[in-house]
């Protein structure tokens, strides 16, 4: 798909540049989540930087608030079209002045079915935004989504490739 380059359209920066913005921290994640929910890549492309990181839960890392907008509209058509995303604690923590840092527990229902996982069940995230406080709010400059995954410490690679979440608490080296 390619970038589309007419200023005043939808998705293009002038377009992002132009969208109100959380006047707090604590409202990135919310604003993320809205623009989620409505399926509306350009909404939450909006929320970042022209030259914003977002890296997802894979490892993909997109540079630039239109590969970001590009990512999240892929996204939202083919793999998330009926998903919610919700909510959940969130902690901010601020470094200096009109710098944030935002963590937020997320829920996310409804993601399409792959012939992986024909039944795709509920994924809970960890979403870090990094916010900069501007003119009409705040703006993330990254952004890094993390799968919680439940009784697991760490991933591991095995011996077939495969990578899988695994917790050395349960496991006896001595057999």
């Amino acid at each position: 798909m390619s970038p589309n380059l007419d200023p005043a359209a939808p998705g293009s920066n002038a377009d992002s540049e132009h969208r109100p913005l959380p006047s707090e921290p604590e409202g990135i994640p919310w604003a993320f989540a809205e623009a989620w929910n409505a399926g509306d890549p350009d909404g939450i492309a909006a929320l970042f930087a022209p030259d914003a990181d977002f890296v997802n839960v894979t490892g993909i890392w997109w540079t630039d608030r239109e590969a970001i907008r590009r990512a999240h509209a892929y996204g939202l058509e083919r793999i998330f079209p009926d998903s919610r995303l919700a909510v959940g604690r969130i902690r901010v923590r601020s470094p200096g002045p009109g710098v944030a840092v935002v963590h937020s527990r997320m829920t996310l229902d409804g993601q399409s079915p792959h012939p992986d996982s024909p039944h795709p069940q509920r994924r809970v995230t960890i979403f870090s935004f990094v916010g900069v406080e501007g003119e009409g709010g705040w703006r993330c400059v990254s952004a890094h989504n993390t799968d919680v995954v439940a009784g697991a410490e760490t991933h591991l690679r095995g011996e077939d490739g495969e990578l899988r979440a695994v917790d050395y608490r349960i496991t006896d080296p001595e057999g």
